[in-house]
Parts: structure tokens; C-alpha cells; sequence
């Protein structure tokens, strides 16, 4: 697989005059083609629904895109339901899926009209107390712990993650939550992360259809929904194809034949919740190259460093980097690609060879539409940078400015110095 640029060299060049680098771009025509191919794929279910993780690309104006392909909002703090309601995505368009919540965040779903999906047991009173009584449909997380397996190996071992209920704990919840007055229930699970595979949506639905299905015989619940969560990933190395969610949906629909239409379960909505699929390979972050140094080893510094994209800081995670204008010259130079932070890992790439890069280059750093921005925070005083969408007509657009030191030194206002240093 050869990873190309969605933006030219030329047009970056005219984005620069208007808005100096570092920035994150996206790509309006990508993110529509991919939702609406996401949307095909599970046709056959008339109840499907993706509910998009807001955490990985938190912009009202992507999100609205989505929206116009019937995406929802899957939210996991109150800011994030905050942002949803803002852009009118209430009621059944809020999934709620978050971990050791503060009692207030559930209710202020709760007065949203969301879905909340209990990450623990514990939590049912939790809900109970903070809302008065529970709603009338309600969502558990599902662990079955252990080593989760496809046919190449191991993907994962959930029962390392600090989410969702052991197999006995959610048929307690079940039996409680019904009790309390809950007529609803859905079913949630995220046991992978960032899978290239094929397999692995069918194999969870499997695990979960086959769940579903026994709950309902033992507890005579009515169960609405089947969330199978994230975890459908994108190819980040040239060198990975990338998954087919035509494939993929498929293999969700027959295992849904094989399990629940058997159990007359024919009328379960399937739900997913992908983040880093629907946005991650239609977002880059552009970048120049500003100072180079020769030591024990070959250095570029650019204008972005961590703050900008923590992934290969905190994960050691590979993005793909393209030299705008130099795609078709040999990579023969092997370089580190370091930001400006004081800290050692603050490296976008580490002895990658790429083409001879000269001051002014133009670094397009792949795959940063999901969990880029998004994870930015402002360490060494550095400031957030701009998100520009580049529109089907070809236009740029700026949805979101970049940081000033004003929005930095924002939260001082308890000190006498506050009105001097924001004039600055």
C-alpha cells in the first residue's frame, strides 16, 4: 500500500499565507465517502446506528458531518455531552460510555434524554440516586476477561482492562436494572483496539449475539441493541491493508443470521462506536521543517512537536511521514524527527529514511484525524494549532483557530498580573 497525501503540495502553500504551520488539516470528501460506505455496510439492519467517538476528533463541525450520514454522538466525559447538546445531538443520539463517572454526569445525560451504558455494578445506584430512578433504557459494558483470540493470534487480553462487567456481574445488573423499572437494555463491548482485521467485528458480535441471547432466555429481558464499541482500526504502516467494511458487515450479518433471527431476535439494532476509523486516515498534521542537527545522529526539528501529536511520544506510535512535493525522490537519508519539547520522546520518527529534507520542507505527518488534536495540552507553554478542513470545492476552511497565549494565560484571572499578560 502506497500512503498518499489527500492535499497537494501547491494547496498547503496557499493554506500557509493565511495560516502559518503547524495545523491539522482533514478531508471533507474522505470523511463523507467513508460514512456513507459505513452506512451501506450495515444496511441490513434496520436499526444500525453509529454513535461517533467524540474523544477522538472533538469538532462540532466534523461531527456535523457525520451527522448528515444519521451518525450519533458517543460521549465519555460531561464536556463531550456538553458539545453534543450544543449541536442539537440529544436523546437517543447520545450513547454515554465512560468509567469512573461522577454521579452529576449521569444526570445530566439523564436530562439530555441519552443512553447511559454502566461501565460497573456499582454504578446502578449510582444512576439511581443521581436521576431519581433509572430510565427506561439503559446500556451495560461487557468484560468476559481472558485472552481474546482471532485466527492470527492474540489481539488483546481484556481482562487487564479496567472496563465494563465480569459474564455474572451483568446478568446481575440485568436482573436489577429490570427490578428498578428499566424495559430497555443494550449490550456494549470494546475488546481490541485498533484492529486491521477483518475478523474482528464478526468474532465480538459472535461473543455478544451469543450473550444476548441468553440473557434474555434466563431474565426475559428486551434487549433493543448490541453496541460492538470501536476497535475497527486503520493501516498506519504502508504496509498493512486496510479493513473492508463491506467485508466486515457482511460477516456481522451472518452471524446475526447464525444467532439471533434463530432465537427470534430479529428486530436487535446494532450499534457501533468508531472513532479512529471513521476520522483518523482523513486528518494530517502539516508541518515545516525549521532546524537540523548533526550529532550522533541526523536530527529535522520542526515547527509541531508533541502537543500537536502525542501518539508517538506516549505509544511510540508510526505515523507515516510524506515530504510534500518529494514523494517520488528515494528515501536514502535517515533521520530523527524531532519537536521542541523538553522531553527526549518528543519524536514524530525515529531513524526514518525519507527523502533529503531542506529548511522550509513541508512534512505531511499521515493519519492524524483521530486522537491528534484531540490529545494536545499545553506542556512548555506550547499552544494548540489550528484545525483547517479542506472542503469537496476545494476550499479550506477554518474550523477551529489556534491557541494564543491570551487562551493560555485564560485561567490566571485570580492574579493582579492577569490584564498585563494578556495584552501581550
Amino acid at each position: 500500500m502506497n500512503k498518499k497525501p489527500f492535499v497537494t503540495k501547491e494547496k498547503i502553500q496557499e493554506i500557509m499565507k493565511e495560516y502559518p504551520t503547524p495545523f491539522h488539516i482533514y478531508d471533507e470528501k474522505g470523511i463523507r465517502q467513508n460514512a456513507d460506505n459505513l452506512r451501506k455496510a450495515f444496511s441490513w439492519n434496520k436499526g444500525f446506528k453509529e454513535y461517533f467517538a467524540v474523544k477522538a476528533t472533538p469538532n462540532p463541525f466534523l461531527i456535523n458531518i457525520l451527522r448528515e450520514y444519521g451518525c450519533g454522538c458517543d460521549c465519555s466525559s460531561k464536556t463531550e455531552l456538553m458539545m453534543a447538546k450544543t449541536i442539537g445531538a440529544v436523546g437517543d443520539e447520545i450513547m454515554f460510555s465512560s468509567n469512573d463517572t461522577p454521579a452529576d454526569e449521569f444526570k445530566y445525560c439523564n436530562d439530555l434524554g441519552g443512553i447511559i451504558n454502566l461501565d460497573d455494578i456499582t454504578h446502578i445506584d449510582v444512576v439511581e440516586k443521581a436521576c431519581g430512578k433509572l430510565p427506561k433504557k439503559m446500556s451495560c459494558r461487557y468484560n468476559p476477561g481472558g485472552i481474546f483470540k482471532i485466527s492470527n493470534g492474540i489481539m488483546d487480553n481484556p481482562g487487564d482492562a479496567k472496563y465494563g462487567m465480569t459474564t455474572e456481574q451483568i446478568f446481575e445488573a440485568f436482573k436489577i436494572m429490570k427490578e428498578k423499572g428499566v424495559e430497555e437494555f443494550g449490550i456494549h463491548s470494546f475488546l481490541c483496539s485498533n484492529t486491521v482485521t477483518n475478523e474482528y467485528y464478526p468474532m465480538l458480535a459472535k461473543v455478544l449475539f451469543e450473550l444476548a441471547v441468553e440473557l434474555k432466555n434466563k431474565l426475559d429481558v428486551n434487549i433493543k441493541f448490541i453496541n460492538l464499541s470501536g476497535g475497527v482500526g486503520i493501516p498506519y504502516t504502508p504496509d498493512q491493508e486496510p479493513n473492508d467494511i463491506f467485508v466486515i458487515g457482511e460477516g456481522v450479518h451472518k452471524v446475526y443470521d447464525e444467532v439471533l433471527v434463530p432465537a427470534g431476535m430479529d428486530d436487535v439494532a446494532i450499534y457501533t462506536e468508531l472513532g479512529r476509523f471513521m476520522m483518523g486516515p482523513y486528518g494530517a498534521l502539516i508541518t515545516e521543517a525549521i532546524n537540523e542537527k548533526h550529532t550522533h545522529k541526523e536530527y529535522v526539528g520542526v515547527d509541531a512537536c508533541a502537543v500537536n501529536l502525542m501518539r508517538p511520544a506516549i505509544y511510540g506510535a508510526y505515523h507515516h511521514i510524506t515530504v510534500l512535493g518529494k514523494e517520488n525522490e528515494p528515501c536514502e537519508y535517515k533521520y530523527d524527527v524531532t519537536g521542541s519539547l523538553c522531553e527526549n520522546c518528543d519524536k514524530f520518527a525515529v531513524d526514518r529514511m525519507l527523502p533529503k529534507i531542506e529548511m522550509g520542507d513541508i512534512l505531511y505527518i499521515h493519519d492524524a484525524g483521530a486522537h491528534g488534536y484531540s490529545m494536545g495540552y499545553n506542556y512548555n507553554g506550547k499552544l494548540k494549532s489550528a484545525e483547517i478542513l479542506l472542503c469537496e470545492d476545494g476550499s479550506a476552511k477554518l474550523i477551529r483557530r489556534a491557541e494564543t497565549p491570551k487562551d493560555y494565560f485564560a485561567t490566571f484571572d485570580c492574579f493582579d498580573f492577569y490584564d498585563e499578560l494578556i495584552k501581550e
